[in-house]
């Protein structure tokens, strides 16, 4: 079990212009050959937005892109001619396949803070494609096939526990509040990596939300 604090993530963004950007991996200028990825997941991002500000059209391709809105409005565009609005409870998945351009914005009058979580395809290439599933229920499980990943969102009070899925790769992080996890007290912003999962469970010491993946290999 490899835990990774808030603090350890890489800053990154362009403050000047309303963005703050920390990555839990390897990303852009920081370059680190040892933190890659994780099984699937080769990019957890939290993103700051102020109003007004955000992402000209940029590409990707060969990624599955999935997003959470921890709080505020983000606005989509992508080259496929989808246009939404997401809000928290939402999860949105960009599978950019073999390319796509998208926008993203803070087009509302408060700020805006979002994760963005990015994997790695099984099998690269293919068509784009583009979903959204408003409101989430609380442990309904989100699959990810082009990534052989399984997303779980979790919504805690406090004493109150939830299993880390077992699997071969389990990663968790805290989008709010305090837990305990195998013995460690995580809060917003931390992450863990667990190797060969089993018989995990995390406490919520206050009210909390986590996103955790569960990853075959």
């Amino acid at each position: 079990m490899d835990v990774r604090r808030a603090a350890q993530r890489y800053p990154g963004g362009d403050p000047a212009t309303g963005i703050e950007s920390s990555h839990a991996f390897s990303f852009g200028p920081h370059y680190d050959p040892d933190n890659l990825r994780f099984g699937a997941v080769i990019a957890c991002n939290e993103e700051r937005l102020a109003p007004g500000a955000g992402f000209d059209e940029h590409p990707h391709s060969h990624t599955e892109i999935v997003t959470w809105v921890v709080e505020g409005e983000l606005t989509h565009r992508d080259s496929e001619g989808n246009e939404t609005v997401v809000r928290h409870g939402d999860v949105q998945r960009l599978s950019s396949a073999g390319g796509v351009r998208h926008v993203e914005r803070n087009d509302g009058a408060e700020p805006l803070t979002f994760v963005q979580m990015w994997l790695a395809p099984v099998r690269p290439g293919g068509e784009p494609s583009y979903e959204i599933v408003r409101g989430i229920a609380d442990s309904t499980p989100y699959a990810v096939p082009e990534a052989g990943a399984m997303l779980h969102v979790r919504r805690l009070g406090a004493g109150e526990r939830t299993a880390v899925p077992d699997g071969a790769y389990a990663y968790v992080h805290v989008v709010r509040g305090e837990v305990r996890l195998g013995g460690e007290e995580l809060g917003p912003g931390d992450s863990v990596r667990v190797v060969g999962a089993k018989d995990l469970a995390a406490e919520g010491l206050t009210p909390a939300e986590l996103l955790m993946w569960e990853m075959a290999g």
